[in-house]
């Protein structure tokens, strides 16, 4: 029997402010600590304590921690201070969406659990957009490839069947010099 959420309300646009939190990274969709703690509503000390407690559920390919330059490259993105680290002593952490599922296991509030739910979800939709935009990509190109000789066909014909008359003069647009002197 699948036990009922209640009592925990998220925002209408709540699954907006997942997919903006959502950064591409190491060739990964990740969630920052900081982004992830913000959700659940829990300070990013908090969540990363139940995280190292648990270190044995969150191997590499789950979470791993920014380095320097991705911090940098980070700052003009989402704004984090001049020191580079937003006050923070570490760099933070970034968890894929199998870090991010692992998570429900550690945080075990109403609203971690809910929270994750949907985080999940807009993982999954956004995977799912990228899988059918790929798809798309690749019938566009076959149907241009395929058709490209075609409609090269019917424009010569076009050309052929064409009367060849000569263009009607044109009328020059603009200033010209005068034969007036």
């Amino acid at each position: 029997m699948a036990k009922k959420i209640e009592n925990v309300d998220l925002p209408r646009n709540f699954e907006e402010s997942i997919r903006s939190k959502i950064l591409f990274i190491r060739g990964q969709k990740v969630m920052l600590d900081e982004d992830l703690a913000l959700l659940y509503e829990v300070e990013t000390r908090i969540l990363v304590r139940a995280v190292k407690r648990n270190e044995d559920r969150f191997p590499g390919d789950f979470m791993f921690r920014l380095e320097d330059r991705e911090v940098i490259a980070l700052r003009s993105q989402i704004g984090i201070s001049k020191e580079g680290r937003g006050g923070r002593r570490y760099n933070p952490y970034a968890f894929t969406e199998q870090g991010v599922a692992m998570l429900s296991s550690v945080l075990r509030s109403k609203r971690a659990v809910k929270v994750n739910i949907e985080i999940v979800r807009t993982f999954v939709q956004l995977r799912t957009l990228l899988a059918e935009n790929e798809e798309l990509r690749l019938r566009l190109d076959h149907l241009e490839r395929r058709y490209d000789k075609q409609f090269k066909v019917v424009f010569d014909a076009i050309r052929e069947i064409m009367p060849e008359t000569p263009l009607a003069k044109k009328r020059r647009i603009g200033f010209g010099a005068s034969a007036k002197t």
